[in-house]
C-alpha cells in the first residue's frame, strides 16, 4: 500500500463508504477535492499545451468525431504529488486494491463542439473471460478542468456493469434495466471508475471543449504497453521513495520536445 503524504481530508467511514460505491457500482464521486485555483492553474497551462498539440503531426490521438486524446508532460503543473498522490485518492484505492499498485497514465479526454455519442464501450479486457467476475485491478481517476454540463459531453456509464459479462451489460443497458447515468461535475470534484464499466462520451454541442483529466491506476503485475510516464531524470530522484514507488515510468535526462500518441484502440 502507498502511504499518504499528507493528512486525509475525509474521514476513515467517509471512505470507507466511497470505497464500498466504487466495488458496488463501478464509480464514485468526490465533490471539491481540489482548490478551484489548482484547476484554474491546470486550465490555463493545458490549453497551452493543447493549442501546440494541435499543430503537431501525431501530437494528440482520434476519440470519434471532434474528440481527441493527449499525454500530459510530467512537468509542472501536472507533475504534482498533491494531485497524483492526492490522500484522499490514495485512501480509496488502499481499500480496493489489495495489492501493490501504480500509477501508469496521465491524459485528457477532449470533446469539441460536434463529438457525437462513443459506441459503449469498455477501456480494458476482463482479466481472464467475461464468466469471471475479479476484484478491481484497474482505476481511472477523472477530474474536469470545466463544469461538466449536459451540453458540453458528460461522461456517461452504467453502474455495476463492471461485475457482469459485456453482452449482458449491453442487454441490460439496452432493455433500460440500467440506464447509463451522465455525470456532471464541478472543477475541483473527482470521479473514480472502473474502466470495466460500460460507458462512453456524449455529444458537446458547446463552443468551448471539455477536457477530463484521465490519471490511471493499475495493479503492479498489470501490463500496459499503450500508456506510459516519462519523467526527467533530476525530477525523479528529487521524489521520496514511497512516490518513486507509486510511478511506472521510464526516466530520461531531458523530456523530448515531441511525442507521438500510440494509444489509439481503446475501445472493448
Amino acid at each position: 500500500m502507498v502511504q499518504s503524504i499528507n493528512p486525509v481530508s475525509l474521514s476513515a467511514i467517509d471512505l470507507d463508504r466511497l470505497a464500498e460505491d466504487l466495488n458496488r457500482d463501478g464509480v464514485c464521486v468526490i465533490r471539491g477535492l481540489f482548490d478551484r485555483s489548482l484547476i484554474e492553474t491546470w486550465a490555463a497551462a493545458f490549453d497551452a499545451l493543447f493549442q501546440e498539440r494541435q499543430q503537431r503531426v501525431d501530437g494528440l490521438a482520434p476519440r470519434g468525431k471532434s474528440r481527441w486524446y493527449t499525454t500530459l508532460p510530467w512537468v509542472a503543473p501536472f507533475a504534482d504529488p498533491k494531485v497524483f498522490a492526492n490522500p484522499t485518492i490514495l485512501g480509496v484505492l488502499n481499500r480496493v486494491f489489495f495489492q501493490e499498485y501504480r500509477l501508469v497514465q496521465l491524459a485528457a479526454d477532449i470533446p469539441f463542439q460536434g463529438a457525437e455519442y462513443q459506441d459503449i464501450h469498455r477501456d480494458f479486457n476482463p482479466l481472464f473471460t467475461d464468466q469471471i467476475v475479479t476484484p478491481l485491478y484497474a482505476l481511472a481517476v477523472n477530474f474536469p478542468l470545466v463544469e461538466v454540463t449536459a451540453e458540453n459531453g458528460p461522461f456517461e456509464m452504467a453502474r455495476g456493469t463492471h461485475r457482469m459479462s459485456r453482452e449482458e451489460g449491453l442487454v441490460k443497458v439496452r432493455a433500460g434495466e440500467i440506464p447509463m447515468e451522465q455525470f456532471y461535475m464541478q472543477p475541483g470534484d473527482v470521479m473514480i471508475r472502473s474502466p470495466l464499466a460500460l460507458h462512453r462520451g456524449t455529444p458537446n454541442i458547446t463552443p468551448q471543449p471539455r477536457p477530463l483529466i484521465v490519471m490511471g491506476y493499475v495493479m503492479h503485475w498489470l501490463h500496459t504497453h499503450k500508456v506510459d510516464l516519462t519523467l526527467q531524470t533530476d525530477y525523479y530522484n528529487s521524489l521520496s521513495p514511497e512516490l518513486r514507488q507509486l510511478l511506472r515510468c521510464q526516466t530520461v535526462e531531458k523530456l523530448p520536445a515531441q511525442a507521438t500518441e500510440t494509444y489509439v484502440k481503446f475501445e472493448y
